[in-house]
């Protein structure tokens, strides 16, 4: 018996050495009792200490081998074509500063310099206000290179982040809010490429905004072959609407001294000059962008190392960068067109129709002066604006729906379109013609109002993104944020409330009604005042959120990628 339990015990010894090789341990031993009895022990135990750190050193040399090779095999791919496979994400988002809307402020701000009594103020503005945009696409760049950056680091986008990080109820308040903004940024779409319709081909506004939700759908079924596709059809329309725009600017033929003047010179003259500079740079930022650039930028493969880190961030920057330098030249190109007719004292019949210019009497002024192929040119950039602003805000839904909900992409790709799209049909077709600019306007406060719950939660992810994985001028990139931000979010609260109390003063309403009206709108902006607060000063867990391990190492971020590759298979 004796004998029996020494080789259990040898066997028990040999376990031990092998349980140590593969990472588990076996003790065993034998006790003989009085009465001649064994009792056998084991116990099983996970290994900790010099075991675990080989293997921790075996995974983590492994990974750094492969990122080595990857990194070998990048460097012999020529720079401009790394480039390209990262280009197309910042063309996609900046039609969204080409949309209708943006086209019908320019008019707004024109007509309002136009009407003084004097012939002579036409002028008084003309390319003053152009440096607001040159600027102002500056403060565009800051921000969507933050959404570009929290895309990278983190492998979700901001929909997924405030999906994970906020309670229910605030999370799907949030939800709640940008899914209305998206609807009102798609209704400018919406009514530029019905009218756009009308001036091309005559058809009613009517058939023209179902023509538009119909291609809107058909459009949007590109993505089953792929982001790269939507991206290029995006493209597509940028340079359709620089080409048309730029043909413009040549039948009109302004003057380049005083553009270049007006667009490097900060000048504010005139008694509009204020309201119409803080108009323009108010409304530069469009919410649902945030969430889409942070989603497209996660389609690309990121290779774990760090130097290849770095070269996707300055690539994403760098084609973003000339994205909006494109939309800058078709925006200055737009306010110089327009500028220089309507400042044309010699033609007194333009000076009277600039005084109610529209998207439609645009086109109509055109036709007067230049013929009629340049109202189709027209007519073709509207075409291009409207139609791809409507797709892109819909693409966004499909992100923030699935951000938000957790659904798979599968199932979004069929349902989210329906809650986007069709809404704004029925609002333009219930508007009608008649009341473009007012849904213009209307869908520019509610964008407005839009924005702070969707770039608060942004700057805050950023700013963890700085503590948890800091690169370089981080830090000085997100205060600039901040401070931007903050006086952008200042003056829409303050246009807010100044307008709600200017239409309290001036209404023709009993004082009753006027008291009534007080009571339901000014707590509603204490609440709304109270939740930016919130979302401002609440702490994000870090933790939770942002990969457990350095950039250099990025084995969660590239399995979220690979869940993104399943679903993307799972639609097509």
């Amino acid at each position: 018996m004796e004998e029996e339990a020494g080789r259990r015990m040898e066997r028990g010894e040999g376990d031990q050495l092998r349980g140590a090789t593969t990472g588990s341990r076996r003790v065993a031993a034998a006790v003989v009792g009085a009465s001649g009895g064994e009792i056998e022990i084991q116990m099983e135990a996970a290994t900790v200490g010099s075991g675990a750190s080989a293997a921790a050193a075996a995974a983590s040399t492994s990974s750094g081998q492969e990122g080595d090779a990857e990194d070998g095999l990048q460097q012999q791919t020529p720079t401009w074509k790394r480039f390209l496979a990262h280009a197309g994400p910042g063309f996609l988002i900046s039609l969204a500063y080409l949309d209708p809307s943006n086209g019908e402020l320019h008019l707004i701000v024109l007509r309002r310099k136009e009407v003084q009594t004097d012939l002579q103020a036409g002028s008084i503005h003309k390319y003053e206000l152009l440096w607001v945009l040159f600027f102002g696409f500056f403060l565009v760049l800051v921000i969507q290179s933050l959404a570009v950056k929290l895309g990278i680091i983190t492998g979700r986008n901001l929909a997924e982040m405030c999906m994970y990080e906020y309670p229910k109820y605030v999370k799907y308040g949030l939800w709640l809010l940008i899914e209305v903004g998206v609807i009102a940024a798609t209704i400018p779409g919406v009514l530029g490429t019905a009218l756009a319709y009308n001036i091309l081909l005559n058809i009613p506004f009517l058939a023209g905004v179902l023509i538009c939700g119909a291609s809107t759908f058909l459009l949007l079924g590109l993505q089953t072959y792929g982001v790269r596709k939507m991206e290029l059809i995006g493209v597509i329309f940028m340079l359709l609407i620089t080409v048309c725009f730029f043909i413009e600017l040549s039948s009109v033929n302004p003057p380049m001294g005083e553009v270049i003047e007006g667009l490097f010179i900060p000048r504010l003259r005139g008694v509009y000059a204020m309201s119409d500079a803080i108009a323009l740079f108010s409304v530069l930022i469009v919410p649902h962008n945030l969430f889409l650039h942070s989603s497209l930028v996660v389609s690309r493969k990121i290779s774990p190392s760090s130097k290849r880190f770095k070269d996707t961030s300055t690539f994403f920057l760098i084609e973003n960068a000339c994205a909006m330098l494109l939309v800058l030249l078709v925006n200055v190109a737009i306010v110089s067109t327009t500028g220089t007719i309507c400042a044309n004292t010699q033609l007194v019949d333009n000076i009277d129709a600039c005084s109610s210019l529209t998207l439609k009497s645009t086109s109509i002024l055109l036709k007067n002066m230049f013929g009629r192929s340049t109202s189709k040119i027209y007519g073709l950039a509207l075409l291009a604006s409207g139609q791809s602003n409507t797709v892109t805000t819909s693409y966004a839904g499909q992100y923030i729906m699935q951000g938000f909900s957790g659904m798979r992409k599968c199932i979004i790709f069929m349902i989210a379109p329906c809650f986007t799209v069709i809404p704004s049909l029925i609002i333009c077709s219930v508007g009608g013609a008649p009341n473009i600019r007012q849904l213009i306007n209307i869908s520019a406060i509610i964008l407005a109002f839009v924005l702070p719950f969707s770039l608060v939660p942004l700057l805050k992810f950023s700013s963890s993104c700085v503590v948890k994985v800091p690169y370089k001028n981080s830090n000085s990139i997100v205060k600039v944020a901040w401070i931007l931000s903050v006086v952008i979010m200042g003056i829409n609260i303050y246009f807010f409330c100044n307008s709600f109390i200017s239409c309290l003063v001036h209404s023709e309403l009993p004082r009753a009604v006027n008291a009534i009206i007080s009571i339901l709108v000014f707590p509603f902006m204490a609440a709304y005042i109270a939740a930016l607060i919130y979302l401002a000063f609440r702490k994000v867990n870090a933790a939770g959120l942002f990969p457990s391990v350095p950039v250099s190492n990025g084995t969660e971020v590239e399995a979220w990628r690979q869940e993104r590759i399943a679903d993307d298979i799972g639609v097509r």
